[in-house]
């Protein structure tokens, strides 16, 4: 049996979903988990969980004959990958750091945005025809800078993609000292660079 399909089916047994694996050439094993989606619900990986995962991955990987020096089993952190259409709708209107995999191109004609640009920054939302990122290239204030009333806001941009035009997706590591806030209470305006 293939390391994924192990590795896979160990997790998902064990009630947790398999985010990404990845093997390095000094022998790591990282294993990244995280809790099954469940709309509404918010919920976090804790130590208990990664540790109750370690045990179980040892025992199967020492019976399949897995050679490996050091296993690692954590959470997907603050900036969790995407690959799976099931990630985007989970995280559907969240800040993601998008990078394609060839420059947007023609596509670019007329709207501003450089035609040799890859890398956008901007809220996930779905259409009719599949997954769009939408931000603002208005810079951030600094802090203590006074923002002037008359200045009109920078115009929203939107950029449409399918997951085979990805080479990378990632939740956007967005640290708020304040506390969580819901998601209800996000909106366009508070769309980052």
């Amino acid at each position: 049996m293939a390391l994924h399909e192990t590795v896979e089916q160990t997790v998902s047994g064990l009630g947790y979903e398999l985010v990404d694996i990845e093997r390095t050439g000094g022998g790591l094993l990282r294993v990244t988990i995280d809790l099954p989606w469940t709309p509404g619900a918010e919920q976090f990986i804790n130590a208990e969980d990664c540790e109750q995962v370690t045990r179980q991955l040892q025992f199967v990987l020492e019976v399949e004959g897995v050679d490996y020096s050091r296993l690692e089993v954590s959470s997907p952190g603050i900036d969790r990958p995407l690959k799976t259409d099931k990630d985007f709708q989970r995280f559907e209107g969240e800040l993601i750091d998008l990078t394609l995999k060839a420059p947007i191109g023609a596509a670019a004609s007329g709207s501003g945005v450089a035609a040799n640009r890859k890398k956008f920054r901007g809220r996930l939302e779905r259409t009719d025809a599949g997954w769009q990122v939408l931000w603002s290239d208005e810079p951030e204030a600094k802090p203590g800078q006074k923002v002037s009333k008359k200045r009109l806001p920078a115009p929203l941009q939107a950029l449409g993609f399918t997951l085979d035009e990805i080479a990378q997706a990632r939740l956007a590591p967005v640290v708020d000292f304040k506390g969580r806030r819901p998601r209800s209470s996000l909106n366009n305006d508070q769309i980052e660079n």
